[in-house]
């Protein structure tokens, strides 16, 4: 167990201040007994079900917080970000909310679900490569061109605030807990439910978890700073930056226990079993956190286990070959 060190991390205040400006907003999302899961892998769990949040993940919490503080005059020109999907489609909603104009630069590998959810929401979408760091340059260009406020996927501590109330709302609601498990793409919502976590419930566990295609937070970790991947394969498209953000990094260092990795095949039959066994629409981003006690990257035995599962914007047809669970 980590304790709470460092300076210059998010504070619980402004997670609460976060809280407070999301009322109403982002959904309180359900903390849902898993029986079945629990069985198989002999502890208490249950899915803090962020599948069922507006635009059908976590990032409308951070996206809106950080737009909620931006001036008049720069909403008056518009907002911008750069994202695999969900961010995304959280920016566009946002924007649709304060009623400005919003910009999303997507991969050309984009799935066409989070690609139509951004457009449905009003977004421009433009597409610009196939990494991170190609869509961030693109982002960046057209924010200088056209005068667009910047949105940042996960590397800010307003996006950090926001996602740590998802911790924040583990920890009121079940006070008790001993492991808090969270994918890692950029580390805001692992950083933020830490940040959260650790203060309210000090003596839980926080476990982040990453494809093994992608796995820039534990690259970070042992090479003591964000490091850049060379090549990114995995099925879990929100989770596949080449290099974690600097702030999250250091979140991760002085908070996260440990940060674990799992297998696409691990994901493929965690995205079923909550599908099949558990009724839940999941994306394989969201699968994550299931994957990790399914096979046993994560041990959980007699241990109340809090998972958090991201999101939901899976395509269909990737939906309907999810085989059936053993």
């Amino acid at each position: 167990m980590k304790e709470v060190q460092g300076e210059g991390l998010v504070g619980l205040p402004e997670i609460e201040s976060a809280a407070h400006r999301l009322a109403g907003i982002a959904v309180r999302t359900p903390l849902l007994p898993a029986d079945v899961l629990s069985d198989r892998v002999g502890a208490e769990v249950r899915l803090k079900c962020e599948n069922l949040q507006r635009a059908g993940a976590f990032k409308i919490r951070g996206a809106h917080n950080f737009v909620s503080q931006l001036s008049d005059e720069q909403l008056s020109r518009g907002i911008l970000t750069y994202s695999s999907g969900n961010h995304g489609q959280a920016v566009a909603l946002a924007g649709r909310l304060r009623g400005v104009r919003a910009v999303v630069v997507m991969p050309t590998t984009a799935p066409k679900v989070k690609v139509e959810g951004a457009k449905r929401l009003g977004a421009q979408v433009v597409f610009e490569g196939t990494t991170s760091v190609e869509r961030k340059l693109r982002a960046e260009r057209i924010a200088q061109d056209e005068g667009l406020a910047m949105v940042p996927p996960f590397d800010h501590r307003h996006i950090i605030a926001g996602q740590g109330t998802v911790g924040l709302e583990i920890a009121k609601d079940w006070r008790d807990v001993d492991i808090v498990l969270v994918p890692i793409g950029g580390g805001g919502l692992a950083a933020g439910v830490a940040a959260a976590v650790k203060r309210v419930v000090p003596e839980a566990r926080v476990i982040g978890v990453e494809p093994v295609g992608a796995a820039s937070m534990r690259a970070a970790l042992d090479h003591e700073g964000p490091t850049l991947l060379t090549e990114v394969d995995t099925i879990a498209d929100g989770l596949m930056p080449v290099i974690a953000g600097q702030l999250t990094y250091e979140h991760a260092r002085d908070l996260l226990d440990d940060v674990v990795l799992v297998t696409d095949d691990a994901i493929r039959e965690a995205a079923a079993l909550l599908v099949h066994r558990h009724k839940l629409v999941v994306e394989f981003s969201g699968a994550a956190t299931t994957a990790a006690l399914l096979s046993g990257a994560v041990s959980a035995r007699g241990a109340r286990v809090a998972a958090v599962v991201s999101g939901g914007n899976i395509d269909p047809a990737q939906l309907s070959q999810l085989g059936r669970p053993a």
